[in-house]
């Protein structure tokens, strides 16, 4: 076998790979972006636009930053206002429901799957949690769903 034929099936493979990675990097770029133009509200804001059926009910992400211990839980849910609001009736992440009943102030941001530049939830809350640094140092117990 000639040795040079391996070269015409590393190189379209190596551009193939700087083209993911140049994708991977611009997403997370792009999820930064959208992070901080995201306005943060309070819970008690949170949850009074979600008794009045003010925030949209469909696939995405949350983001709740504790501010008195500046700590980060992401999820993800299908309903996310719905999944976000479990959290704070006891229903969710024990840590997070613990430290808001002790009296630690949240805010909460809402990132919707649609205009996110993902396609999948599950990779939208792993580069959130990667990002956030929510598992080694926030309340998420790994590092997002598979």
């Amino acid at each position: 076998m000639n040795p040079y034929s391996y070269v015409f099936f590393l190189i379209p493979f190596a551009v193939y790979l700087l083209v993911v990675l140049a994708l991977m990097l611009n997403r997370k770029a792009r999820l930064k972006r959208i992070m901080t133009a995201t306005r943060a509200m309070s819970i008690d804001t949170f949850l009074s636009k979600r008794k009045m059926h003010q925030l949209d009910n469909k696939a995405g992400i949350y983001i709740l930053h504790n501010k008195t211990k500046d700590m980060y839980y992401v999820g993800q849910g299908d309903y996310v206002i719905s999944r976000a609001f479990k959290h704070f009736s006891g229903a969710g992440q024990g840590d997070v429901y613990a430290d808001y009943k002790f009296g630690d102030r949240f805010t909460i941001k809402i990132i919707y799957l649609r205009g996110s530049g993902f396609f999948r939830l599950n990779s939208l809350e792993k580069t959130a949690i990667e990002i956030l640094d929510a598992y080694d140092y926030g309340y998420n117990k790994t590092h997002g769903n598979k």
